[in-house]
């Protein structure tokens, strides 16, 4: 008998299973190929936690695993010296609600203090928890933008951002211990609330929370001068409560919020995939526009720490790139701060590396340093904290990435849309007073500095097979370097997972000074490049594409056959 049918059988025994999941176990009976995908390999667990799809085994996310995982937590925090404190936020997923009572009741019986959100937040929220109550650690039951047949399990370190990869493997190495059904503690939800080891966050947490955000305005007055006509849609998750709050706050009196995806729902009914980034999550907040003349349509994911913006270009709505948000509100912070007088000394913009290069153009316009880092919010937040201990806070003037998250302010560490759809409406209110539309506000930035085209590519493999797919692409390429991509040589390759840089040219090698990550990238000639990296969060396989061309047609054109070129190299076409 392999392994995953012995641990099929261990759980079909178990006299007290969740029903729900009996029933499955009972469905897949006879199905072996089901069943190794369900119990042929443990949930992973890294720097993001858990993410899986809900259902009965090992490889799924239930109550049984995230408990698993929550006894390991407690049991790596207390070896440690951090406070024996958590913080817990979830969002509108399915079972969402129980697996953060999961893991409360875990987290209580291991003698843990607990600070639970009474109702769903977002993950700026949490993060915001942690640092307000001084936890030792924090989680966020979340699978961000995922379909609805995910969940996730968000560890935060005491600094408010995602665990860093030392945290994560401790972590891990006290939950690989753990007998999925002996091991665990647990202690009845009310029982830990009567004793004082789970308490409920009070609302003033959320009040200081809305009071940091608010506090990022650059130019409030702006709101009244150039008055937006705004449709907003929190796709069925955390942010309808926060962001109207305070976008309201700040004078913002025209918002309608499309009906559809107003409340929470984990079925996400009419968004599949929930993920701001692409054009199918604004559908129904397009058909709520028509004839509306409406300025912008504004989406965060179901967590809240991703925004997305569609533009009315008076023919039709643009959805703008996150890159090109990025761009925008680093433009807009820098002029605006530095026509205010309020620019501080050494300002710095922190990015993933895979974020345009167009955000650098921009930033040393304005004499701000650009600091990149690995693709992982964690690794903005860990930079901002660090600015932080030294007195330099200040300095620190916004934190993005490619992939729609953005953070302004030291309130929190992860990515924040609610402070990011703050900041965009009051930046599109600001440029509209001025007569122009973000769009326009964005042809003259390219116009300036020079047209840069970013194309994200997505490769998905699911399940086990899928991992081990991966895997194989990434080895290849690392043995099979390529030469050329769509007929243009490669001048410099990166190694991110061997710290390793090479001038193809000059046969020069260099160390990168940044964390091992598997991660290829491919400098080519004239600013254009391609980087490669399995997703951290999904089965994904991702290529950012960077085509720099003379004009717009030029830039999608080289970026369309790099695109092509790429997906032979990786073998997916």
């Amino acid at each position: 008998m392999n392994l995953a049918m012995q641990r099929y059988e261990v759980w079909r025994v178990q006299p007290s299973l969740d029903e729900t999941l009996a029933k499955e176990l009972l469905a897949m009976e006879g199905d072996a190929e089901k069943i190794t995908d369900s119990f042929g390999c443990d949930l992973a667990f890294g720097t993001a936690g858990l993410r899986g799809v809900l259902g009965a085994g090992t490889n799924r996310i239930n109550i049984y695993t995230v408990a698993r995982a929550t006894q390991g937590l407690a049991t790596w925090l207390a070896g440690s010296k951090l406070p024996q404190k958590v913080a817990i936020a979830y969002d509108s997923r399915i079972n969402s609600v129980l697996f953060s009572q999961t893991a409360a009741r875990v987290l209580a019986a291991n003698g843990i203090t607990v600070y639970l959100y009474p109702r769903l937040e977002p993950t700026p929220a949490l993060s915001f928890a942690v640092r307000y109550y001084g936890c030792g650690a924090g989680i966020n039951v979340t699978a961000s933008h995922n379909p609805a047949k995910y969940n996730g399990y968000k560890c935060y370190s005491h600094e408010g951002y995602q665990m860093t990869d030392a945290e994560a493997n401790a972590t891990y190495e006290c939950i690989r211990k753990v007998d999925i059904f002996d091991d665990v503690r647990t202690m009845d939800f009310d029982e830990g609330i009567k004793s004082g080891k789970i308490e409920f966050i009070d609302s003033s947490v959320n009040e200081a929370f809305y009071e940091c955000v608010l506090s990022r305005r650059v130019n409030p007055d702006a709101v009244s001068k150039g008055k937006l006509k705004l449709i907003y849609t929190p796709l069925n998750g955390t942010g309808n409560k926060p962001v109207r709050e305070v976008l309201k706050r700040a004078g913002f009196d025209d918002v309608t919020v499309v009906p559809s995806q107003e409340n929470p729902d984990g079925h996400f009914p009419t968004c599949p995939y929930p993920n701001p980034e692409i054009r199918q999550a604004f559908e129904e907040a397009l058909k709520l526009a028509e004839g509306k003349n409406v300025n912008l349509l504004l989406a965060t994911d179901p967590d809240c720490d991703r925004v997305g913006i569609a533009v009315n270009t008076g023919d039709d709505y643009r959805l703008m790139s996150g890159n090109e948000v990025g761009v925008l509100l680093t433009e807009y912070m820098l002029s605006s701060m530095k026509e205010a007088g309020t620019l501080p000394k050494d300002p710095v913009i922190v990015k993933s590396f895979v974020t345009t290069s167009l955000v650098d153009r921009v930033a040393e316009s304005y004499g701000c340093a650009i600091h990149d880092v690995l693709t992982g919010f964690k690794y903005i937040g860990e930079f901002a904290t660090d600015l932080e201990k030294k007195n330099e806070g200040d300095r620190f003037i916004l934190g993005m990435e490619e992939s729609y998250g953005y953070l302004s302010g030291l309130h929190a560490r992860d990515k924040d849309a609610v402070v990011a759809s703050l900041l965009v409406c009051e930046m599109a209110a600001y440029y509209k007073s001025q007569g122009k539309t973000l769009a326009q506000k964005m042809t003259e930035i390219y116009e300036k500095y020079g047209y840069y085209k970013n194309i994200l590519l997505n490769f998905t493999f699911e399940g086990e097979s899928g991992m081990e797919k991966m895997g194989a692409i990434m080895t290849s390429l690392r043995e099979h370097a390529p030469e050329e991509i769509a007929g243009m040589k490669v001048i410099e390759t990166a190694d991110y997972k061997k710290s390793e840089r090479v001038d193809i040219i000059s046969g020069k090698i260099s160390e990168i000074d940044l964390p091992k990550s598997n991660v290829l990238a491919y400098k080519l000639p004239d600013g254009n490049s391609v980087i490669v990296r399995p997703s951290g969060t999904e089965p994904k396989l991702k290529a950012y594409i960077t085509a720099c061309g003379k004009d717009e047609n030029h830039s999608s054109a080289l970026g369309e056959k790099l695109g092509e070129s790429i997906e032979k190299i990786l073998g997916v076409k």
